[in-house]
């Protein structure tokens, strides 16, 4: 690779990185008023440059593969919308109509989307609950992850229409060429955005751009729900980082975002954490058979509790790391980051310099709380497995599903799938792959967790009713 070809993968990987914003926990705060502060920022304010505009948004359906398109080509507008909606996996704003734009003609914004930003010149900019606003059974949660987003299909077919238009390309245009986004619908690729972006940084956050990009190993990561943080002391699937405002800001390191920005911005980011331990876990909205709870209850507190805590008005989580080797869930995520990687976040600002606890070798995977696990299948760190059924069993996880949209198993407590032995050899587009979740391919493995083999089928099934009630 030649010197001008190494700056354009650098600056293409640098422009991905700045367009997705994965925010993951913060400090613990009371204040109402803070908390309300940060939903309205995080919906009004774009930290990050727009992706794209309205009219772009309004022609992404021409793009499309059949029967996809032809379906669009035959709708109304309203309904063309909310297929495109559909087909990124865009969540939309059901608490109030055009409650993120600043003035862009609300009305014709129907819906407007939960995970942008949209301003008044009809700019769209992506922010945190692109990733963690996400549904379950057609209801829309703020906090919930996004199961349904289709990242890399969105941002292919942005840059194609503004081609076609004629206009400028984005930092997420440039960077998804280098860099993937995320192989199957509902992950992303978020980890390595942030390792890319701090890699261009001193400890100080100064722009180092002659720093050379470290070898990236890419992976999809299933974002977890937002209402868990209040109880974990630290950040993200092994626990490395503190759970405090600036990690977070990792992920709007633009070149042009010095210091001062990044102080003067800190305490909406603040806001915004208390935002999101504000957050209380939905209710299972379904039948619980309350008698076998009762009896899943042991169960849990005999075989589950150790790791994952209690639950209830005297319930404790302390959170605990387990090794790798003994979770036995898929290590590409662990692996992701080196010694060195974790050690230039304990050196550096995002710390405060090491004053805030960075752990720097992690022995594994943090169990995470397992209040309101009903609501945010797919499980596990990389959203392998699709129900809590599957969970508890494990020899029957399936090698490939595909997920209906807002389809619920109540029998099996998760998404509603079709399993399948490999991804169908008609399924030719990437874009149709893409709804397909293969266990096979690296970093997706559904192995591991194997501690429920222990149960037999009627513990399994009392434990499967407490586990509604969390």
């Amino acid at each position: 690779m030649n010197v001008a070809s190494r700056w354009i993968h650098r600056w293409s990987v640098v422009m991905l990185c700045l367009a997705v914003m994965t925010i993951g926990a913060y400090a613990p705060a009371e204040d109402q008023t803070a908390s309300a502060g940060g939903y309205e920022a995080l919906r009004t304010h774009p930290f990050l440059p727009p992706d794209f505009d309205e009219e772009v948004f309004a022609s992404l359906w021409t793009v499309w593969p059949e029967p996809e398109r032809s379906a669009a080509e035959k709708a109304d507008n309203a309904t063309r919308r909310q297929l495109t909606f559909s087909y990124y996996g865009l969540i939309p704003d059901t608490a109030a109509v055009g409650s993120n734009t600043l003035g862009l003609h609300a009305e014709a914004l129907k819906p407007s989307p939960l995970g942008y930003v949209v301003d008044a010149r009809g700019q769209w900019t992506m922010n945190c609950l692109a990733c963690h606003g996400g549904k379950v059974a057609g209801q829309v949660i703020p906090g919930l992850p996004n199961s349904h987003i289709a990242l890399q299909t969105l941002t292919e077919d942005v840059r194609t229409v503004k081609l076609q238009q004629g206009k400028m390309l984005s930092h997420l245009d440039l960077g998804s060429l280098k860099v993937p986004l995320g192989s199957s619908n509902g992950t992303t690729n978020a980890v390595i955005f942030g390792v890319a972006l701090g890699s261009l940084r001193n400890p100080d956050m100064s722009l180092n751009l002659t720093r050379g990009l470290p070898p990236l190993l890419h992976h999809d990561v299933d974002a977890p729900p937002f209402w868990n943080v209040r109880k974990k002391k630290s950040l993200y699937a092994d626990g490395h980082s503190p759970k405090t405002p600036r990690p977070l800001m990792q992920f709007i390191l633009l070149p042009q975002v010095n210091l001062a920005k990044l102080t003067e911005w800190e305490p909406q980011f603040a806001d915004i954490l208390a935002w999101i331990e504000s957050l209380e876990p939905p209710k299972y909205p379904f039948e619980i058979d309350l008698t076998l709870a009762a009896r899943g209850e042991r169960v849990f507190i005999d075989n589950c509790a150790r790791c994952h805590g209690t639950y209830g008005a005297d319930g404790e989580y302390e959170q605990k790391t387990i090794e790798l080797d003994e979770v036995g869930t898929d290590p590409l995520r662990f692996r992701s980051l080196t010694r060195e990687q974790r050690q230039g976040v304990k050196d550096s600002w995002l710390s405060r310099f090491g004053v805030d606890l960075v752990e720097v070798d992690p022995i594994g995977y943090v169990a995470p709380p397992l209040d309101g696990i009903w609501a945010s299948a797919p499980y596990f760190h990389n959203g392998s497995v699709p129900t809590l059924w599957h969970v508890l069993h494990p020899e029957t996880r399936p090698i490939v599903w595909k997920r209906t949209e807002d389809g619920y198993d109540r029998e099996q407590v998760g998404l509603e799938i079709e399993t399948f032995d490999e991804v169908p050899s008609s399924v030719k587009n990437a874009v149709h792959r893409r709804r397909y979740f293969n266990t096979q391919l690296p970093g997706k493995s559904a192995a591991g967790h194997t501690f429920p083999s222990v149960l037999n089928e009627d513990e399994k099934g009392e434990l499967l009713q407490y586990l509604k009630t969390l």
